[in-house]
């Protein structure tokens, strides 16, 4: 009886026990478990269905094939226009066909450089970016339009820069100096004694006096435009010369001239009326100047500069580095 009970016992023990250790996971199946849990595992599988699909029925990659150039609508447009720009007329189908090929071959050989690094170190390259960056930068901060106020502040405060500069029109003779200086003026007052007993239309510049490259007269011009014909001297000597009659004579780095002045108009103030196209342009100008140096300080800002001169071995090494 005793060992039919104690088989009893062990068949009923083994029983009891199976069902407990089925209720034991393996270790590998409780992770994975708690993995298909979690929010964030279904948020990147779901991202990744999507992006299948998209893949799937848009025929292209979300990432960007090096290998893959794609000339879609908006490039032919653009080819087609850049065409018609330089010949007034829009391409045949054959013509769009060359400026696509074209364009491949220039896309290829772009991607192939850069691929290669050549884009690295390249002085012509980082003008253009830089050039490019400015070009940006001026589009997004193209100043508003000027108000009345603004330019009459700005012609106040550079008012010299607007002024009518002071302008003579004018007749001269040229005489050499020639080695004696003292014949040379003895033969300038004889000749202006022969202009002043003629009315000045009647007097010949072009025959009298010594050959010259020298102008015969000048229009309106200003002291600097006289300076550069004539030079200093003679240009400041103007100033005091009367109006309407033969005076001098004046000299210059040439020789000596006498003078007829026809018109000596002062230099006089302005209106905004009167230059207003011009201190508009100024006025942008320096707005565009004062945007761009707040550009260029906001990127500096994002910076940390360090220059790292040469380490000098004197005093002259110092003073030709700072150079």
């Amino acid at each position: 009886m005793i060992p039919e009970r104690t088989d009893k016992d062990t068949l009923e023990q083994q029983r009891m026990r199976k069902p407990e250790s089925a209720t034991h996971a393996p270790p590998a199946a409780g992770w994975l478990k708690r993995v298909a849990s979690e929010p964030l595992v279904h948020f990147l599988v779901l991202g990744a269905a999507l992006f299948m699909l998209y893949t799937g029925f848009s025929g292209q990659s979300a990432v960007t094939n090096p290998r893959h150039i794609v000339v879609d609508e908006l490039q032919l447009q653009r080819l087609a226009q850049e065409f018609q720009r330089t010949w007034m007329r829009p391409p045949t189908r054959q013509e769009l066909d060359g400026l696509v090929a074209g364009f491949v071959d220039e896309e290829i050989l772009y991607r192939e450089a850069l691929a290669l690094g050549l884009d690295q170190d390249d002085l012509v390259i980082r003008r253009r970016l830089r050039q490019k960056m400015e070009f940006l930068n001026a589009d997004l901060t193209e100043p508003p339009a000027a108000s009345d106020a603004d330019l009459q502040a700005y012609l106040d405060a550079h008012r010299d820069a607007f002024r009518e500069p002071e302008r003579f029109s004018f007749s001269q003779v040229f005489l050499k100096s020639g080695d004696s200086g003292g014949d040379a003026r003895k033969r300038a007052a004889s000749l202006l004694e022969e202009l002043q007993a003629h009315p000045p239309a009647a007097a010949d510049v072009t025959a009298l006096g010594d050959p010259t490259l020298l102008p015969d007269g000048m229009q309106r011009a200003t002291a600097d435009d006289i300076s550069r014909a004539f030079g200093r001297e003679f240009a400041d000597s103007l100033v005091a010369a009367p109006v309407g009659e033969w005076s001098g004579p004046y000299a210059s780095g040439y020789g000596l001239h006498l003078v007829y002045i026809a018109q000596h108009s002062p230099a006089s103030g302005v209106v905004l009326a009167d230059v207003r196209q011009a201190v508009e342009r100024e006025w942008s100008a320096e707005q565009r100047r004062v945007a761009n140096e707040r550009f260029y300080q906001a990127m500096r800002d994002r910076y940390s500069i360090e220059i790292l001169f040469p380490e000098p071995r004197s005093g002259e090494a110092v003073a030709a580095t700072v150079r």
